[in-house]
């Protein structure tokens, strides 16, 4: 699944600069994930980054609106 940013999000910019997969920007002044591009941080790292730095917890959050990311075999 996509992670997705959540309403609770303060426009920090954290956790822009730590996704591998240049899946996050600013949209209207708030930040989104691109679900095409977020690989949930697999094949990069354990966790997902953005999750990791952003300090309001529950803010980027799983999309269970897209399935799980499956990585190239």
């Amino acid at each position: 699944m996509s992670l997705k940013i959540a309403a609770s999000c303060v426009n920090c910019s954290a956790c822009e600069p730590e996704c591998p997969n240049e899946a996050i920007s600013a949209a209207d002044g708030i930040y989104v994930i691109d679900p095409a591009k977020c690989t949930e941080c697999i094949g990069f790292h354990d966790d997902p980054q953005c999750a990791l730095i952003c300090p309001i917890e529950e803010t980027c959050v799983i999309d269970n609106n897209y399935p799980r990311y499956q990585p190239a075999a």
